[in-house]
């Protein structure tokens, strides 16, 4: 059987020229821009002329354009390896929600290679309306004006999936190995931030993200450890989750702690781990007196999370219905915009 394997992220600029339209196409989502179509598009693209300098001094820092697209594709083609090596006839396809590789050119390569089976894979662990629910709702729309029209199976979150989880603690553990001496650590663990209105609609995010937290701690078994879980990459007035990362680097420096900080829902490098962690935290830390300051990669190709795909992509394969980390949905009844009953933006 032809399987089609659809990675969904969120793309990036590949050049300067790119980051207007980029940005229009990101706020034209109306799951992130819930407002009607007349307003939205003109108001997306005014938000996208007045943040592209910003946006485009970011990328500046990584030679010009996001290294999203190279890190999601070696990370498809280590899947499309694992899977191959299982027996199974796969090809890995990548959509992009705000930039190319878009939905519609994406369903289009999928209807071309004559998939007989379609696996659609979420590279964001925890589910939220923004993400994954946009880029589902995305390529429905995608595939429907592709006649694409091929059994589908799909992930829907895996906050706590093994494969994940032992990908994290493996690098947080390399990363506790260039630890000084002579420093005391606090281990924290950032996610992406979002709307406090969007949780209290009943968007899962938040929730999934501390169980991802609590599975690493466990998983990691240090006693006594000192932890916090915080969220990065606030935009605009709206009031966010928190705390915020950066406050928490602060909070560590007045307590004179050194800092360890992992990315747990990214999954791949980009501008908000290259730049946003790397270079901006960092000086955050230097300047409220971290004695020492040491970022974990993102998951990227660690073959523990590559395998864990694998297994949900089987998985998926076998039971026609959407694959959690668990036995069905996972959420509470409270987190009504779960994505398991199959809702998009």
């Amino acid at each position: 059987m032809r399987i089609a394997i659809v990675l969904f992220n969120l793309g990036g600029p590949d050049s300067p020229e790119a980051v207007e339209p980029f940005l229009a196409n990101l706020f034209s989502d109306p799951a992130v821009l819930p407002l009607p179509s007349l307003l939205r598009k003109p108001l997306a693209r005014l938000i996208a002329k007045r943040r592209a300098p910003i946006a485009r001094a970011i990328y500046a820092k990584l030679g010009g354009h996001s290294p999203i697209l190279e890190n999601t594709e070696a990370q498809a083609h280590a899947l499309e390896s694992e899977l191959e090596e299982r027996g199974h006839l796969a090809k890995t396809f990548i959509a992009m929600r705000a930039w190319r590789p878009l939905s519609v050119a994406t369903a289009r390569a999928v209807r071309e290679w004559n998939a007989e089976r379609i696996v659609l894979v979420p590279l964001y662990p925890q589910y939220s309306l923004t993400t994954t629910g946009s880029s589902l709702g995305d390529w429905r729309q995608a595939a429907q004006a592709a006649s694409l029209k091929v059994p589908e199976a799909r992930i829907c979150c895996y906050p706590c999936d093994n494969g994940f989880v032992a990908a994290t603690v493996s690098l947080i553990s390399r990363a506790l190995g260039d630890r000084k001496a002579d420093v005391d650590y606090r281990l924290l663990l950032s996610a992406h931030g979002l709307p406090k209105h969007m949780i209290s609609r009943g968007d899962p995010y938040q929730w999934q993200v501390e169980k991802t937290a609590y599975a690493i701690v466990e998983k990691l078994g240090i006693e006594g450890l000192d932890w916090a879980l915080c969220y990065q990459s606030r935009v605009g007035p709206l009031e966010w989750i928190g705390p915020a990362t950066d406050a928490e680097i602060r909070r560590a420096g007045a307590d004179g702690k050194g800092v360890l900080l992992a990315p747990i829902a990214f999954v791949s490098e980009h501008s908000e781990t290259l730049v946003e962690l790397d270079i901006d935290y960092s000086e955050i830390a230097i300047h409220h007196g971290i004695p020492h300051y040491l970022r974990v990669s993102t998951v990227g190709t660690h073959p523990s999370f590559i395998a864990g795909l694998a297994d949900m992509v089987e998985r998926a394969i076998e039971q026609g219905e959407p694959v959690t980390c668990g036995v069905g949905r996972i959420c509470p009844a409270e987190r009504t915009r779960c994505g398991y009953e199959n809702r998009y933006g």
